[in-house]
């Protein structure tokens, strides 16, 4: 249980902002997740014009991970796998889009969303999270 447990441990002393960066990062990450999905051609066509390949697939895989992870974040479940998989999309997304396009949503808010990740993945998931619970209910079966 020591390896779980390791998944799930906060860091001392940086409450509250793993519960708002989780909040904020997993509503951007669910908003934008409906896009690839509802919008679907137009995201392939982007995916296609930034060089993606298999730009059809790619863009239900992103849109799927960007609504799980989204969730996951909101609720605080397995926070940091997600956030090195979004942390990993982000740096896609910058390195593809970013290059492309530009623009506020791929140069600011991509990389925000990076470092925000990235914080995660140091800090943790923070209170309230399943993660701690799932911790605790592991380590006392």
């Amino acid at each position: 249980m020591e390896a779980f447990s390791g998944v799930v441990r906060p860091r001392p002393g940086v409450a509250p902002w793993p519960l708002v960066v989780r909040m904020l990062g997993g509503a951007v990450f669910l908003g934008f997740s409906f896009g690839k999905f509802f919008r679907h051609g137009a995201e392939q066509a982007a995916f296609a014009r930034y060089g993606i390949p298999f730009s059809d697939t790619a863009t239900y895989l992103v849109g799927s991970l960007e609504l799980v992870g989204g969730l996951a974040l909101l609720i605080g479940l397995l926070v940091r796998p997600f956030a090195l998989a979004l942390a990993g999309n982000m740096m896609g997304a910058i390195s593809t889009a970013g290059r492309i396009d530009g623009g506020p949503v791929h140069l600011l808010l991509a990389p925000a969303l990076l470092l925000g990740m990235v914080f995660l993945l140091w800090a943790g998931a923070g209170s309230p999270a399943l993660d701690a619970r799932l911790a605790r209910r592991c380590a006392h079966p």
